[in-house]
Order: structure tokens, then sequence, then C-alpha cells
């Protein structure tokens, strides 16, 4: 589809909001015209990745949602469309069409007003017929029987839980909470582009939640009374009453359906809804009061929040302060042994992060009737009655300020975490990492296979709950990758130190690549390194995940051209095309990706400057400022091969990885202008769990073109050998993290802190020589950074 038609296609969408708007609910769309459309977003194995068809995809997929969103004859049509479609593809093995088809359908169910249950029974059959299929699809398949299950026994649950998480409707019965973070790399959202997404974000999330209420409410009865609902009047009488209390009713009565099973939730459910029904549209006319069509209630936009990833910004800050905002509005008690002190006494006035914590040594031994006559004159009470100056001089104190002082407990860091507090965060890294083996067998700290797909299925270990849950979508090149894989590390390292957010927040992570806008000059230098992906991350998940390639890499690239239609038509009617893709993205994409994270140790050539310990997650590169160095004297004499003393000689050790898992430690001399590390392959097909060393050898008479060497491993040790020959160093193509005049760089695999918390408890129970004993074989020493796919990984 070219540009022209997907024109074409924005400003037909847009007419048919304008005539939803007039006639007040969407035309019925013919069952032949639901069938091409569903034909039209396939992905398909001749699909060219990154053409103008393929990336269009995702806009017919927002399209077809569209049409059916709010007409319910439309949505059921759908249903009846896409199983079977679903078992066609079953029959002629065509199992490409397979994810995307059953992602477009659970979309649908959810937002469906009434399904029949002869339609739930068809696709609960084919959902657990995708239980004995190979990877990816029965960990899909799983994930779907139980929602399936769920909604067959309480129809509209998933509507009503998904609505009350996204937008934290108060209630006692489901305390669950979901928030976005919307995180965009500031070098690329710059000027009108950043505007455009932040309207769209604004514009997606215009409700109230009364009208969330509403919402339960209508679809709530619809789906357990069907035709029989008065959908009009009913939606009619809710906007002229206070909905509130039959909206707790409502939640109230799920929850005892749920609690009960599904042999007697059925009947109950419908006998209560339907004595709801009765009891709100009590006061209208019989003539008024005829059957008519089911009213449409619309999935709403989760709640989201769009922030410009500077330096200021911190994740676990933003996502602390969202904790415990939540938890003081919903009156969720947390434990005084769980609060952080940073966060200040007050979630509306935190205690800023650069504040400077004082270290004192207390002499008082807590006891009120121990304190001297006429108060407490140490240097804790100087410093609770802001006594202290800057410059530490000590002032005098008046004797009504004596009187006034009252001994207090400042809140502390716990320098030692409870046993408690290790178990919870060794849970989690036994969650996050499917229960795999460590180091038993060959030695090897990390996989050559790469890890996906969901772990519940995995893990012998029940999963935590927690009531939380943050979910961190980061937008734009390999550089906010590579700062998202550092914000989750130190994440990681402060809750090891102190644990705070693991015990309540639930952290899933998504990635939307968005390519820098290309310049109209550029030198050689740069034309070359742009004909690599900028975005590493998202080439690679396109490649693996046909549906991530045909929704999310095309909302990175339609993000650009939405700002630019902006610009020439700011009339235009605004529809919040980012604003839904995103919340699809959210919702349907929980088959995560692993991908490890990267420790390099930095030693500088200047003896004065200490070492520095970074963490790189898709590229390293190693560039030699000044590669020519042959002396003056000799310039003459070897004017004709002054190529080949071009480049630096460094020593090279590494240890080379093989299959077997009997990796083999080796290294050699070399002369080279440069080295890239990539720890995201190139190639699907060579999809290895480790690191890419390429080494470029200056051409000689003898090679004609620039030589490079291909090294795969996971631990990498280089060193200049020449004085006059410094490297630099950057990494993940950031370029506020380059470093100049590096002697040496060390590459390990992370170890996950909660590994190394297991690890010291290990070693001081002195349980044998083995310090990967107890539960520590069956955690992963590296740390990973899951990303969110709709699939995982498709072989």
């Amino acid at each position: 589809m070219s540009a022209m038609t997907c024109q074409a296609l924005w400003d037909n969408t847009g007419r048919v909001f304008n005539m939803e708007s007039k006639a007040g609910c969407f035309p019925t769309v013919p069952e032949r015209e639901l069938y091409r459309n569903v034909h039209a977003l396939l992905p398909r194995e001749t699909d060219i990745r990154q053409s103008p068809d393929c990336l269009n995809k995702g806009m017919l997929r927002w399209t077809l949602h569209k049409k059916v969103q709010n007409n319910p004859a439309n949505s059921l049509s759908l249903l009846w469309v896409l199983i079977k479609e679903l078992e066609k593809a079953e029959k002629l093995d065509n199992l490409e069409y397979i994810i995307p088809l059953l992602h477009t359908l659970m979309y649908a169910i959810i937002q469906t007003a009434y399904i029949p249950d002869e339609l739930y029974k068809r696709v609960y059959d084919f959902c657990k017929r995708l239980l004995t299929y190979p990877q990816p699809y029965c960990t899909v398949g799983l994930s779907y029987t139980k929602r399936i299950k769920t909604q067959r026994s309480v129809p509209g649950l998933l509507y009503q839980r998904m609505v009350v998480a996204e937008q934290r409707l108060k209630n006692e019965h489901y305390p669950f909470q979901e928030r976005i973070f919307v995180l965009a790399d500031p070098e690329i959202f710059t000027g009108s582009l950043a505007q455009v997404v932040l309207a769209d974000i604004e514009a997606g999330s215009a409700s109230s939640p009364v009208d969330h209420m509403r919402s339960v409410v209508q679809h709530s009865i619809q789906a357990a009374l069907g035709e029989q609902c008065l959908g009009p009047v009913l939606a009619k009488t809710l906007k002229d009453i206070d909905v509130e209390p039959h909206f707790q009713d409502v939640m109230a009565t799920t929850q005892r359906c749920v609690e009960d099973g599904c042999s007697r939730a059925g009947a109950a459910l419908k006998g209560h809804f339907q004595q709801l029904h009765s009891d709100i549209v009590a006061g209208v006319k019989s003539e008024a009061a005829s059957v008519g069509p089911l009213f449409h209630c619309p999935l709403p936009n989760p709640e989201m929040s769009f922030h410009l990833w500077t330096e200021e910004l911190d994740i676990w800050w933003e996502v602390a302060r969202w904790l415990r905002s939540s938890s003081s509005s919903e009156q969720i008690s947390l434990s005084p042994e769980h609060e952080d002190p940073e966060l200040g006494d007050s979630p509306r006035d935190p205690m800023p992060p650069d504040k400077s914590r004082f270290s004192v040594m207390s002499n008082d031994s807590g006891i009120e009737r121990d304190l001297p006559h006429g108060g407490d004159t140490s240097l804790v009470a100087l410093l609770d009655s802001g006594g202290v100056t800057a410059s530490w001089e000590p002032c005098k104190s008046t004797h009504s300020e004596q009187e006034s002082v009252k001994l207090s407990r400042r809140g502390g860091m716990k320098v030692k975490p409870s046993v408690k507090d290790s178990l919870a965060l060794m849970q989690d890294t036994l969650e996050g990492n499917g229960g795999g083996l460590g180091s038993r067998g060959g030695g090897r700290e990390v996989t050559l296979q790469r890890r996906a797909g969901s772990n519940a299925a995995r893990t012998p270990f029940p999963r935590q709950q927690r009531l939380f849950t943050a979910r961190i979508v980061v937008m734009g090149g390999d550089s906010v990758v590579g700062r998202l894989a550092k914000a989750y590390y130190c994440l990681r390292k402060r809750e090891a130190r102190r644990i705070f957010l693991t015990m309540k927040v639930n952290l899933q992570f998504y990635y939307v690549p968005v390519c820098p806008a290309p310049t109209t000059t550029s030198s050689n230098k740069e034309s070359h390194q742009s004909k690599q992906s900028p975005c590493t991350l998202g080439s690679y998940l396109s490649k693996v995940d046909p549906w991530y390639n045909c929704n999310i890499s095309s909302l990175g690239c339609m993000i650009p051209k939405l700002a630019t239609m902006q610009r020439t038509s700011p009339s235009r009617p605004k529809d919040p095309f980012v604003c839904d893709v995103m919340a699809y993205y959210v919702r349907m994409g929980q088959q995560p990706v692993y991908f490890n994270i990267y420790l390099v140790k930095i030693t500088f050539t200047s003896m004065t400057k200490e070492p520095v310990e970074d963490v790189f997650f898709t590229h390293l590169e190693v560039a030699i400022p000044d590669s020519r160095h042959s002396p003056a004297p000799m310039r003459e004499k070897q004017k004709k091969s002054v190529a080949d003393v071009c480049g630096a000689l460094v020593c090279i050790s590494y240890k080379k990885v093989t299959p077997s898992g009997r990796d083999t430690d080796r290294g050699f001399p070399m002369r080279t202008t440069g080295a890239h590390i990539s720890a995201i392959p190139s190639s699907a097909k060579e999809d290895l769990n480790c690191l890419t060393l390429t080494l470029k050898e200056w051409p000689t008479k003898a090679k004609n073109g620039n030589a490079e060497f291909l090294i795969r491993s996971n631990n990498i040790k280089m060193c200049s050998l020449e004085s006059q020959s410094p490297l630099r160093v950057t990494l993940d193509r950031d370029c506020q993290r380059i470093y100049n005049d590096v002697e040496s760089i060390e590459i390990v695999p992370c170890l996950d802190p909660g590994y190394c918390v297991q690890r010291n408890m290990m070693s001081k129970l002195n349980l044998g020589q083995d310090d990967d004993g107890g539960l520590s074989k069956y955690m992963s020493k590296g740390l990973s950074l899951p990303v969110n796919t709709f699939a995982g990984i498709i072989n």
C-alpha cells in the first residue's frame, strides 16, 4: 500500500468517525467486507519487512477495531469470522496466521457486549488444541485458555477488571492498579513530534471516573443478560442516577461468582444482574422499555503519562511516587518496614533524590528520662530542629527552643536486608528467569539459547501477587534502550540494598522503535553507519515476531508522518492513533523476550583517573582517534607502505563459546582500526545469546577490502599495547556515554543482584565449598531485561 493509499485510508476513517458522531453508532459492516479486512492485515512470508504494504497492516488492524468496537453487531460478526479463519489456518497448517488472528480475536472478545455460549465453546476448544503446538503457540494458547474459561463462567469479567485496574476505580473487591509510563528519547522527540504524541495521549484519556463506572455497569449487565437487556434505556438511565452504588454492587457480585467457581457462577450472576437491571429501569415507561439493540461500551485507553527521558528522570523515583500516591488515595496500607525514607512523609512532598543524607552516631539510650536536663543537645537533635548550619558550625539555642525539643526518631536506611526481603528479591529473580539452571554443567553464566515467553508454565514456584503494575514503554533508538538497561540495573542494585518496589510493583517493559530523522548532509563515516539499523532491538523483534513488525514497527514509522499531517492539516479531527496502538501493545503483548545486560569495566591511560563500570545493551564501539602514527623520520622510507602501520596494536582475550558448553580461553595481539561489539544478532537464523566481536583490519596490498574477524563470546577483554593510541569507547550509540583515553576494557555478563543476595546467604551458612547450593542452582547468574512482544520468538 502506498503512502497515498494510507492517506486515503486515514481520511476515510475520519469520515467514519464523523458519521458515528452524528448517527450515534457505526454502520453495520457486511460479513464479506470483514473477511477482506481480516485477510488484508495478516502478515505473510512473502512480505518484505519495512515495506509500505507490511507497515500499513498495523493501520488496517486499528481501522478494523474502530469499525467494530462501537457496534455490538459488528463485533459479534467479527468474532465469527476470526474463529472460522483460525480453524481454517489450523487445518491448512498456516502457523504464521495463528498469532495475529488469535490476538485480534481476544481483543474483540474483551470489547464485545454479548457473546453466545456456542462461540465461547469454539474459541475455548481451539485454544486448548494449541497446547499441543510448539513454542510460542502453546504458551499463548495456555494464557488465552485460562482467560476464556474465566470469561465464559463470568461474562464481562475481562472488560471489567481491565477498566478497573487501568483507570484505578475505587472498590474493595479488586484492588489491582496499573499505570503506563511512556519514556521518549529527547533527541528524537523534539518540537512538534513530542507535542503530537502528548496531544494524542491526552485525547485518548478524556473520560472521567464516573463515565468508566457507567461503562463497567452497562457492559457487565449486557454481557450477562444479552438480548434481554434494554441497552439504550439502561445507558440513558445510568446517566441520570448515582452510578457508584450500582458499580460497587456489580464488583461485589462478580467477585463472589469468581470465588464460587464455574459451576454456580453463571446462574447466580445472571439472576442478580436481572434484578439489578429491573431496579435501574423500573421507572421507565413501558412503551420506551422495548427490547432494542445492545448499547456500545468502547474500551477506554489506559492511564498514561508522557515523559522526555532527560538526565533528571529516574524510573525508580517515578514509580515510587506513583505507588505512594496510589496507596494513599486507595487507603492501601504499606508496612512501615517497607517505607522508604527518600519518599518523605507525604507523597505530595517527597524528599528530593539529590538531598544529602548524613550518617550520625547516636549515643542516647532511647529512653526519654535519660535525656539531660533542659533538652537534648546532641547532634541528632540539632539536625532535627534545623540547628546545624551548612558550614557545620554549632549555633546556640535559646531556652525556649530547648524546651520545645522532643525526642523523635528519624527514618534510616537498613544496611542489612532481612530474611523476608532477601527471599522476596530471590523469588522475583526466580520468576524473571523461569527457574532456569544456573552454572551447573559447563560452568557458563549464560546460556546460548535465548529465552522467550512467559514463565508461568515453566517455573515450579508460585507467582507473587502484586497489586500494582507499572508498564514502562520506551520510544526511540538504541541509545534509549541502553538507558533503560542501565536504569533497570541500577534499580535492581537499589532493591538489593533496600527492597521497596519489588514487594509491591510488577514491572513490565515495552519498546517502540522510532528512528531519528535522516539529515541531508552527512560524512562518509555517518553514511557507512547509517547502513546499520539505528534501532537494532526493533529490527530484531520485527524479525522474530511478524505481528510486532506490523503493529509496533509501523507505529514508529507513522509517528513522523502524523506530525507532518498535523502541520499541514491542523483542523483535521484528531483520532488517538498512537494511544490506541500503545494500549493494544501493552494489553496483548504479554510474551517477553530476554536480553542479557553486559557490564564493562573501563580503565583509563591516566593514572590519576579511577576506573569506571558501566553497562550496555545493544552495542559497544571501540574507535582509535589517531590511527596513523608513523614516525616522522621514517615517513619518506615507508611512504609506499604507510597503510601497513595504520591502526593500533591491541591485545584481545576472550572465552570462545560453543554449543556443548566447553568454552575455551583464547587471546592474540592484532593491529586494528576499530572494533564493534554487538549483543543483538543481526540475523534471526544465527540467534545466539552471546556477544559478537567484529575487528576491522586496515586494507593492504594482499587484502583489497576491509578484513573483518568475527568472534562470539561472553567474556571479552581488549587492551591497547601502544600508549600513543588510546581507545575511545561508545556505549549503545549514546553521545552522552562516550569514554576517551581508554587503555583497556573488560566485558562480562551482569550478575543479577537477586542471585548475589542468595549466594551471600549461602556463603554465610558455610554449606560446603559450593556457593551455588540451595536455591542458587535454580537461579540464572546473568541479569536479563525482558521486553514484551506479542509472540516471543517464532522460529
